[in-house]
C-alpha cells in the first residue's frame, strides 16, 4: 500500500491472495497505529460502494543524515521520504565520534522545533557514514577518513539522545538506496557508483541492496586496472582504481602536467571552462571506472548504471569514457537493455536514502508487530 495507490479489501484480497478476515485484520491493526486511513469510495457497480483504503504517509516522521568529510545533509522526512525540515551544516568527520554525533543530535532536534514536532514522534534514524560500516551493528570498520571511530557504536550513541531505533550504512549504500526511491522505483537491478574522494559502488539486485558477508560489497575502488601497474595506492597495493580515476588523482595527473589544480572540484571548474587537457583526463577516468564496471555487468547484469559524486559533476565527459568501455567491452545481450546516466537525485541521494533505511525498518513487520503489541498491552 506504500504506493499511495487507494485499494478496496476486496482488491487487497485478490492482489495478495490473503483471506478476507486476514486482510480484516491486518487493515485494522494498520488502522489503529494509523498507517492506513479510508478515503474515497470506489465506484460502484450496483449496491453499496466499497470504501478505499490508503497508506497514510504522515502518520510519523524519521530523522536522516548523509554525513560527508566536511559536511553533513540532515532532515526530517515522512514516511513515504518526503522532506519536511532539511539543513545543511559544516563538520570535520575527522574529529571525535561523541562531538559529531551531539552536533547531529542539536541539528535533529532543532529541526523538529522548526516542524512543530517532538522527538518522541521520532520513529527511527537513518545515517550514512563515509566509510565502511558493519551494517548489523551499525559500527565503522577501520574508516580511513574517520580516525577514532573503529568500532565506536553510533547506533548506542544516538539511542542516548533519543530512544529509537537507529540505522547506520556507509555512503554509497545509502544513495544507492536514494536513487532507486526517488528515480527507478521499479528497477530491481542497478549499480550506483560515486565518483569523488573515493570510488565505490552500491549494488541492488533483485530489488534488494547487496552487501556482502562483511559489508564491503561494492568497494570497486580498490579493483587494479590495467594502465596502473605502477602507481601505488593509498591501500597499499598497485593500481587501484581509485588511485587513477577519483578526483584527487585526476587533479594530481594535470597538476604533473603544469595545471594548476589541487582538487576534485578544480578538476570540474577547469572541465566547465572548456580546458581541453582537463576535459580528456576525465574522459579517461571515465575509461578506467568503465573497465571495472565491464565487469560488474558480467557479473550482476543491472539493467541501470547510475554515477553520483562531485566528479559527476563532469556531465557527459565522464559518462561518455565510462559507456565507451562498458559498450565496447560487455557482451551484447548483457547491454542491450544496459542504461547508463548521470545520478538524477544528485547530492540529495544521500539523505533520501538515510531515511529510506529508517522508513524500511518503522514498517518491517518485526516493528509493527512490536508497536502494536506496546500499544495493546
Amino acid at each position: 500500500m506504500r504506493d499511495g495507490k487507494p485499494r478496496t479489501r476486496a482488491e487487497l484480497t485478490a492482489q495478495t491472495g490473503l483471506s478476507r478476515s486476514t486482510i480484516g485484520a491486518r487493515i485494522d491493526t494498520l488502522s489503529e497505529l494509523g498507517l492506513v486511513k479510508p478515503v474515497s469510495y470506489a465506484s460502484s457497480t450496483g449496491g453499496r460502494p466499497s470504501s478505499q483504503i490508503a497508506f497514510n504517509a504522515g502518520a510519523g516522521i524519521v530523522a536522516a543524515a548523509d554525513l560527508g568529510a566536511t559536511h553533513a545533509t540532515i532532515a526530517i522526512t515522512d514516511l513515504a521520504g518526503n522532506r519536511i525540515a532539511e539543513t545543511h551544516t559544516r563538520l570535520e568527520i575527522s574529529d571525535r565520534p561523541d562531538d559529531v554525533l551531539t552536533s547531529l543530535a542539536e541539528n535533529i532536534t532543532s529541526l523538529l522545533k522548526q516542524i512543530g514536532r517532538d522527538s518522541s514522534e521520532l520513529m527511527a534514524i537513518g545515517i550514512g557514514l563515509p566509510g565502511p560500516v558493519e551494517h548489523d551493528t551499525g559500527k565503522p570498520s577501520k574508516p580511513p577518513l574517520m580516525p577514532g571511530w573503529d568500532g565506536f557504536d553510533v547506533p548506542a550513541a544516538m539511542r542516548k539522545k533519543f530512544q529509537v531505533p537507529v540505522l547506520v550504512d556507509n555512503d554509497v549504500n545509502i544513495m544507492a538506496l536514494g536513487e532507486r526511491s526517488a528515480q527507478w522505483p521499479d528497477t530491481d537491478h542497478m549499480i550506483f557508483v560515486k565518483v569523488a574522494t573515493g570510488i565505490g559502488a552500491g549494488i541492488i539486485s533483485g530489488g534488494q541492496l547487496q552487501r556482502g558477508a562483511d559489508g564491503t560489497a561494492g568497494d570497486i575502488g580498490h579493483i587494479p586496472i590495467s594502465r596502473g601497474a605502477l602507481v601505488p595506492c593509498s591501500c597499499g597495493n598497485m593500481g587501484c582504481l581509485e588511485a587513477l580515476a577519483s578526483g584527487p588523482a585526476v587533479a594530481a595527473g594535470l597538476r604533473k602536467n603544469g595545471a594548476d589544480v589541487r582538487t576534485g572540484e578544480d578538476v570540474i571548474a577547469l572541465v566547465r571552462a572548456g580546458d581541453l587537457a582537463a576535459i580528456q583526463a576525465v574522459r579517461q577516468a571515465g575509461r578506467d571506472i568503465g573497465e571495472v564496471l565491464n565487469m560488474c555487468v558480467s557479473i550482476i547484469n543491472p539493467s541501470v548504471i547510475t554515477i553520483g559524486g562531485s566528479m559527476a559533476e563532469a556531465g557527459e565527459h565522464l559518462i561518455a569514457g565510462i559507456r565507451e568501455a562498458v559498450y565496447s567491452r560487455s557482451t551484447p545481450i548483457a547491454t542491450q537493455h544496459l542504461t547508463i546516466e548521470q545520478s538524477h537525485s544528485g547530492p540529495q541521494a544521500g539523505v533520501i536514502g538515510a531515511s529510506i533505511l529508517a522508513i524500511e525498518h518503522s514498517l518491517s513487520a518485526e516493528r509493527l508487530e512490536s508497536l502494536h503489541g506496546r500499544r495493546t498491552a
